[in-house]
């Protein structure tokens, strides 16, 4: 759980949310309002995912609109980003990286230009060169992301570096979530990321439920309300114009992952090894965040993908609401 002492800190503060009705948005709206901050949430969904805070609909790929939304802010959380699963994002690369680009910096400079006194900047493990384990301090500039998206991710991350060496500012602070999963997921069965599609595929009665590869591929999955308190986290100490992973530090094989699930559904499934499992083993080491903003990572795998799905259940057509980037020409 988070410090009562960080919480209390948020009170009566006038704080901006982008991308506040997603997966880890929402949830740090929730812990922002809860604890007396007045939150104004900026998306393009069309949701209100909370009633204590304003929702704003507006696009943050213009940079005016980023200017007034941003003046007057104690400070801003900037989390709208473009989540699709491997296949689609690798087929539409301009349709994810460019409205990904304009908005990390329109939203940055304008938090600059307005001297928004604390600033947290969600960026990505995409933004990592491929490996095994991913720590902080084995980064390389002259290293190529695991993905293309994984670019725009890491201009963003510059822009602050830069920041940071022209005017000596170190209010913006960065974070590179790992897979994170959890209520308000995207639930698009053409466009969902592994967790999200299994349950949806499961929901269906696919029978088997085919998965591809042997199961031996692990990955770190992490709660979203872990991640939204670390992000709260990252906001009240900083990281110093640098950043920190914030993930289970627990590798999960996809086998692993199925057998949780089929703990508390009914459904039959097998492998195919016959398809692509993807990168073998991507685990992060949270020491870092653990030591620097005291980062402490609580749901079980179990209790995270029971919530997830009776959160699924309630509202399995929520997708519908959410602007998708990958459905316009």
């Amino acid at each position: 759980m988070i410090d009562d002492k960080v919480l209390k800190s948020f009170a009566g503060k006038n704080v901006l949310v982008t991308g506040g009705t997603g997966l880890i948005g929402r949830q740090v709206v929730d812990l922002l309002a809860g604890a007396g901050a007045r939150v104004t949430i900026v998306s393009l969904d069309r949701l209100v995912v909370d009633r204590r805070a304003r929702h704003v609909r507006g696009d943050l790929t213009d940079f005016s609109f980023c200017r007034r939304i941003t003046a007057g802010r104690d400070a801003v959380c900037h989390l709208a980003g473009i989540k699709g699963s491997a296949g689609i994002t690798s087929k539409r690369l301009a349709s994810h990286f460019v409205p990904t680009l304009m908005m990390n910096t329109n939203v940055l400079e304008a938090c600059r230009r307005h001297a928004v006194p604390k600033v947290v900047y969600t960026s990505s493990i995409g933004a990592y060169q491929d490996t095994d384990l991913f720590v902080e301090s084995g980064y390389r500039l002259d290293t190529l992301p695991m993905d293309f998206g994984g670019w725009a991710k890491r201009m963003a991350e510059l822009q602050i570096g830069a920041y940071k060496t022209e005017h000596g500012m170190e209010n913006f602070a960065i974070v590179r979530p790992s897979n994170v999963y959890g209520p308000g997921d995207n639930f698009d069965p053409d466009n969902a990321m592994v967790i999200p599609s299994l349950m949806c595929r499961i929901f269906r009665k696919e029978d088997p439920l085919v998965v591809w590869g042997d199961g031996s591929a692990v990955r770190d999955f992490v709660y979203s309300r872990d991640v939204a308190e670390g992000i709260l986290l990252a906001l009240y100490h900083g990281t110093q114009g640098g950043f920190v992973n914030l993930g289970s530090g627990r590798g999960i094989s996809i086998r692993e992952l199925v057998a949780t699930l089929r703990g508390f559904l009914e459904f039959n499934y097998l492998f195919d090894a016959t398809k692509p499992a993807g990168y073998p083993r991507r685990v992060m080491d949270i020491t870092k965040a653990a030591e620097t903003i005291h980062y402490q990572p609580t749901m079980p795998l179990k209790d995270g993908l029971r919530a997830t799905w009776d959160w699924f259940i309630q509202n399995r057509d929520e997708f519908k609401k959410k602007k998708n980037y990958f459905k316009e020409k």
